[in-house]
């Protein structure tokens, strides 16, 4: 039995003995495995730090890109406020489209992690922003031209109410020029001046005389000349009586007074008379000037306006 145990004891130290250089090499088998796993582990993280760092590098440049498509957007759309106010009043009627699109680019733009697909929805909604600033654009080169349009009718309109005004200017001149004309050519024209003195007997019968001192008064008669353009009508004579000295006979008792003329300016008359005139046929005329203050030597001028103007005159000479 000691024997056997013997064997038994010895067999197993020789096994244990065999089995020490494949555990060696299993282990440092292990070993190598876990060396290279962790090698292979560290490749694969490092790799995806990688990845993952350019797709941040990525996502990051992309970002930057569409916050700069929308900051050009947003420059022109100011340039073009600025240069144009009809584009500002324009824009600020689309205010509120504006906002939305703005406020929803901040809003994905501004997230900590934006994805890709956020931000190509960033640029689609600068794209829109973009589409949105060309049609303001579109919108005000035509409300440009049709107000170009419009300054050019109303240029041309002024220029045709000027050339209306100039004519209306021209017809008013020529129907004045024209009404001025047949007012000249309807005054009357006295003719035929007889003017003699009248010496007044106790009997209150009437001669002519040529003495200045039995004169009681002056007989004036003249014609109004035919005038085919005077109307028919009431016309008004203002007679002027000189006495030799050249003064003119004034008396209250004779309604005298001054008149503006068109040639001499205002002038004092004696009297005025009434005639009744009948277009294109001529009338005599014939009155009475019995003046306050006694007759003297010398020569009495009769002169006779009518419509401003000096239509006769006539002299008496008295001895």
């Amino acid at each position: 039995m000691s024997s056997s145990f013997s064997n038994t004891g010895s067999y197993s130290a020789e096994n244990k003995k065999d089995n020490k250089p494949a555990i060696i090499i299993v282990l440092l088998i292990a070993l190598v495995g876990s060396w290279v796993y962790f090698m292979y582990a560290k490749n694969q993280s490092t790799s995806l730090i990688a990845e993952k760092d350019a797709q941040y590098a990525t996502l990051d440049s992309s970002k930057n890109a569409v916050q700069k498509e929308y900051d050009d957007a947003m420059v022109r759309l100011q340039e073009m406020t600025a240069s144009n106010n009809g584009l500002d009043s324009l824009v600020k009627t689309k205010d509120s489209e504006l906002s939305i699109l703005k406020n929803k680019f901040r809003s994905i733009v501004g997230k900590q992690n934006a994805t890709a697909a956020d931000l190509a929805e960033a640029r689609k909604l600068v794209g829109e922003l973009n589409t949105r600033i060309d049609d303001y654009i579109k919108e005000i080169n035509r409300l440009q031209a049709e107000n170009q349009q419009l300054t050019v009718d109303k240029q041309n309109l002024t220029t045709e109410n000027q050339t209306l005004n100039n004519n209306l200017a021209n017809t008013e001149t020529a129907r004045k020029e024209a009404e001025n004309k047949v007012d000249i050519g309807s005054t009357l024209h006295a003719s035929g001046f007889n003017i003699v003195a009248i010496n007044i007997r106790n009997s209150g019968k009437e001669k002519s005389t040529a003495s200045a001192k039995r004169a009681d008064k002056l007989r004036i008669s003249f014609n109004l000349d035919e005038n085919r353009i005077a109307t028919t009508g009431t016309k008004q004579l203002f007679i002027i009586a000189k006495d030799p000295s050249g003064k003119v006979i004034a008396e209250q008792e004779l309604a005298s007074g001054k008149i503006n003329t068109r040639q001499d300016g205002q002038v004092e008359f004696t009297t005025k008379i009434d005639v009744e005139y009948q277009q294109g046929v001529s009338k005599g005329i014939s009155f009475d000037l019995n003046q306050r203050d006694k007759y003297v030597k010398g020569n009495y001028a009769i002169v006779v306006y009518q419509n401003g103007f000096k239509i006769g005159e006539g002299i008496a000479t008295l001895k």
